[in-house]
């Protein structure tokens, strides 16, 4: 079976405790629907610093990623359909899916 990466863009944080509450019970709804086809469930990411070329250090990134997972699936058909139930659509986020290359081991 083949790997996909499931990247997070944007999406709105709930407006309070309960709407949060809600919202992650369906997401963890949705992610253990998926059983064995996770790989890594999501990975959220914070506190991002970019590195330039020439070594300059800045706070802050230039894309919306707030997180990842890995999934696997037999085609990019079926990552895509997966990621179209994803509960994080729901809170006007997007999701970029990839198939994920395997490097030769050295």
């Amino acid at each position: 079976m083949k790997q996909f990466v499931f990247v997070y863009l944007g999406g709105n944080q709930p407006s309070n405790p309960e709407e949060a509450s809600k919202h992650f019970e369906k997401y963890m709804g949705w992610l253990s629907s998926l059983g064995d086809s996770v790989v890594t469930p999501t990975i959220p990411l914070k506190d991002t610093t970019t590195v330039s070329p020439d070594g300059t250090i800045r706070e802050g990134g230039s894309s919306a990623m707030s997180g990842f997972s890995i999934i696997k699936a037999d085609s990019m058909e079926a990552a895509l359909s997966i990621a179209q139930d994803c509960p994080f659509l729901e809170i006007d986020g997007s999701l970029e899916v990839s198939e994920m290359m395997q490097m030769p081991v050295q």
